[in-house]
């Protein structure tokens, strides 16, 4: 992959057109200051990871800057989407050149709380937790699942994917002792409220929920669910629409 060179629009802009709210905040050292964190917007951030996977293959390749235009074609955006992405991470384009890969890279990573490893705990080792816990791509993305915990006393004191399973009495013992924050639940629907309350009382500021139940929490801690049904349900969705191989209409959709 070839790397285009920024143009002066491109990289050079700078962030007129910006919401004010971020252009106040950025920092000139290419560092996000706490008022950019806080008025990105979800879409901005659930990019952000994409920008980064592609920034580090290349500059495994080799390139030092990238323009924001081949970063939309990439991902199929406008370029000033990606200009405003950009910006909430304070690293500023240069004019012909570009965004600079190694900066971006780090301001991006800073930006996620990625540029260094959260620990993590994973209560309910069933089929799903195994996988989780098996899982290594989550430390190139800053995430090290610590322990893991189940109620399940045939579980229990068993090796799964190089973790000792613990029992969910130890819990909050095992958090305050490794100043763990984050928790990924990953029990069924009926158990999920109860254990995330648990979760809280042993200290656990943030759930990633891999359960189907929406979980209420108190303020001061946060929550984020992942749905595999409604994943399913869109995939299968579009699925089911597809034109026939070699050609047609495809059946009728309903609106959305």
């Amino acid at each position: 992959m070839k790397a285009q060179t920024g143009s002066s629009k491109d990289g050079g802009q700078g962030r007129t057109g910006l919401h004010p709210a971020v252009e106040s905040a950025v920092t000139p050292a290419g560092t996000p200051s706490a008022e950019a964190v806080q008025v990105a917007g979800v879409a901005c951030v659930k990019r952000l990871p994409a920008y980064l996977q592609m920034l580090r293959v290349l500059q495994g390749e080799g390139h030092e800057y990238v323009s924001g235009t081949l970063l939309a074609t990439t991902h199929s955006l406008e370029p000033v989407i990606v200009r405003k992405d950009l910006a909430v991470t304070g690293v500023a384009g240069i004019p012909r050149r570009g965004f600079p890969i190694a900066e971006l890279i780090a301001a991006i990573e800073q930006f996620l709380g990625w540029h260094s490893q959260t620990k993590a705990v994973l209560v309910g080792v069933g089929n799903l937790g195994t996988a989780l816990l098996g899982y290594q791509g989550f430390e190139t993305l800053g995430l090290r699942i610590a322990g893991a915990f189940d109620r399940d006393p045939a579980k229990i004191g068993k090796w799964i994917q190089g973790r000792k399973v613990q029992p969910i009495s130890q819990l909050a013992a095992f958090v305050k002792r490794g100043g763990i924050r984050l928790g990924v639940l990953t029990v069924p629907a009926g158990a999920a409220q109860e254990t995330a309350e648990l979760m809280i009382r042993a200290g656990l500021r943030g759930i990633w929920n891999f359960s189907p139940a929406k979980l209420e929490v108190p303020a001061g801690v946060v929550t984020q669910k992942e749905d595999l049904a409604e994943g399913l349900a869109v995939l299968s969705h579009k699925l089911q629409h597809l034109p026939p191989p070699g050609g047609g209409k495809p059946s009728p959709s309903f609106s959305r």
